[in-house]
């Protein structure tokens, strides 16, 4: 389960059966989880080691700094967000050279920080170094370390650690990538993702079809104000082909609370004709039942509109996202 948040604990060889039939096939619930938690499968049992100290370290890829990014406190094994928010002079954050990566300098500061001394200072920085140079290798955009533990045999370890990965370089991490467990995925956003399609569900029954992650979030709002729900975001991207259109109304109408459809497109990248035949590729194909409501604007938005028009298919137009919005919310 992909959740932090559990609590801290120790047990004895004994106690292990008891304790695992209590945990398999219960719900876990964190911070991290959905309301109702998830439900546990499988348990890991790890060998216990006797920690003398918790400090935190992450390494981030962050937009602001246009780059890496290493976090570190010495405040570890706790929820680093209440430490930033109660102590922030426990937080270091120290931007890295992608190009040139971490120095030795920049690792010992961070170890001395971290308020690790004696030979245990070269220990961690050691750490820090191999931490990062595993950043880069695995095109990861996160590796959290909590706690990086001193231990009372004189090691620094990472006891527990959470890894994201950079979903473009899929292609060069194949063996991560293939490791991926889809148990807690909805189904539609596994079938969304083959495609291409950003997919998520929602708890609404206005099904929409965007293209442009800001014009999704934008179309989902102008729903709410006008008094409706959107059952998804689904963003289809800049360069969607007919038949990402086709899997993108399959993906909508799988979701049996969706009563409508809305598609908007402002077409740059985008051919808003190419939008256009794969909505009626896909209204004819699956002899769509719910309403469907269009607006189109942008590149051969008028080839595009004649398309729809000598269809002979009950779609209704829209001029602009206002006007899509009601009718969306009208037609249900």
């Amino acid at each position: 389960i992909f959740a932090h948040g559990t609590s801290s604990s120790h047990f004895s060889r004994s106690q292990v059966i008891s304790l695992v039939e209590k945990m398999v096939g219960h719900r876990l619930i964190t911070k991290q989880t959905p309301k109702d938690g998830i439900l546990v499968k499988k348990v890991m049992v790890a060998d216990s080691i006797n920690i003398v100290r918790e400090t935190y370290l992450s390494i981030v890829m962050d937009r602001q700094h246009n780059g890496p990014v290493l976090i570190a406190s010495p405040a570890g094994g706790m929820d680093i967000e209440a430490v930033a928010e109660e102590t922030p002079d426990k937080i270091k954050t120290l931007p890295i050279d992608i190009t040139a990566g971490i120095t030795r300098e920049q690792s010992l500061e961070v170890a001395r920080f971290l308020e690790f001394r004696g030979p245990l200072l070269e220990r961690a920085a050691d750490q820090i170094v191999k931490l990062y140079h595993l950043f880069t290798k695995v095109d990861a955009v996160q590796i959290e370390i909590n706690p990086l533990a001193e231990t009372d045999d004189g090691r620094v370890i990472s006891v527990d650690a959470k890894l994201n990965f950079d979903d473009n370089a899929q292609f060069r991490q194949k063996d991560i990538f293939a490791m991926e467990v889809h148990e807690d995925t909805d189904p539609k956003e596994i079938e969304a993702s083959k495609y291409n399609l950003n997919y998520i569900a929602m708890e609404g029954n206005i099904g929409c079809l965007v293209n442009g992650a800001g014009l999704a979030m934008a179309t989902m709002d102008i729903i709410k104000l006008n008094g409706g729900s959107p059952a998804n975001f689904l963003d289809v991207g800049g360069n969607v082909k007919e038949d990402q259109v086709l899997k993108a109304f399959q993906i909508l109408t799988s979701d049996e609370n969706v009563k409508a459809i809305l598609v908007n497109v402002f077409g740059g990248i985008v051919n808003c004709a190419t939008i256009a035949n794969g909505i009626v590729s896909a209204t004819k194909s699956m002899n769509l039942k719910v309403p469907l409501i269009v607006r189109l604007e942008g590149t051969n938005v008028t080839a595009a509109k004649k398309i729809l028009e000598q269809s002979g298919l009950k779609i209704q137009s829209a001029v602009d996202l206002d006007e899509a919005a009601k009718k969306a919310v009208a037609s249900i």
